[in-house]
């Protein structure tokens, strides 16, 4: 029998507005830099190697991707590293904090939608200043019950979110672009899960598998979860 959906939480960054595009572009901007210190088809790769390394330390988010910058560039020279070298990794950090923040289509008048007959929450990783800030200047922030800025998607800390709110994973729906930050976790809880994909998926976030559950739902249109939510609510 199908549960009765009492929360509907959404993941942020390249669900509700745009995020990963900004990386890519610096992540080029990156290697058009880097180039006379290494192989540009190469950079990318050392760069998340880098990233990997330190994301027990720096976690999620634009100032630990900064940190790896530098720190990749010093291992791949023994040359001495320009101070104007590093200021350019600097401002391009600088830029991406100061990114517009572009909510996507449809986002918008789904929560309108949603608001009045749920409790919504934001669930998203990232660093706690730069999430508030985009947040912020999203507009959105008034349709949210909840909003956390969480350090990891681990199945622990999706129900000790759950916990706090008094909800059963069965009454809950996460919608995300992530299929191992946003959908598998909540699945292995026992609730529902949609996911929307997004045009860039960090290397770090991809799944191979399908998604085969009972619970898991695919969407193409963010707007598609409302059918869903309405044949929940008439079973």
């Amino acid at each position: 029998m199908l549960a009765h959906i009492n929360y509907i939480a959404f993941d942020a960054d390249d669900t509700l507005w745009e995020n990963e595009t900004y990386f890519r572009e610096a992540e080029a901007q990156f290697a058009a830099l880097t180039a006379k210190y290494f192989p540009t088809d190469d950079i990318i790769s050392r760069l998340f190697e880098t990233e990997m390394r330190n994301l027990p330390r720096y976690g999620y988010g634009i100032k630990g991707f900064m940190l790896c910058l530098v720190e990749t560039l010093t291992q791949i020279t023994t040359d001495p590293i320009p101070v104007s070298l590093l200021q350019e990794y600097i401002s391009l950090g600088h830029a991406m904090l100061d990114k517009p923040v572009i909510v996507l289509p449809h986002v918008l008048a789904l929560l309108q939608a949603l608001s009045p007959s749920y409790q919504l929450l934001m669930l998203t990783k990232g660093d706690l200043v730069d999430q508030e800030r985009k947040l912020k200047k999203s507009g959105l922030a008034s349709y949210f019950h909840h909003i956390e800025i969480m350090s990891d998607k681990k199945p622990a800390d999706y129900q000790a979110i759950l916990t706090k709110l008094g909800c059963e994973p069965a009454d809950f729906v996460m919608i995300g672009n992530s299929l191992k930050s946003d959908i598998l976790p909540v699945l292995a809880l026992g609730g529902y899960a949609a996911h929307i994909p997004f045009s860039e998926t960090w290397e770090h976030e991809r799944v191979e598998e399908d998604v085969v559950h009972p619970n898991f739902i695919a969407l193409t249109d963010i707007r598609e979860i409302l059918p869903f939510l309405k044949r929940i609510q008439q079973s």
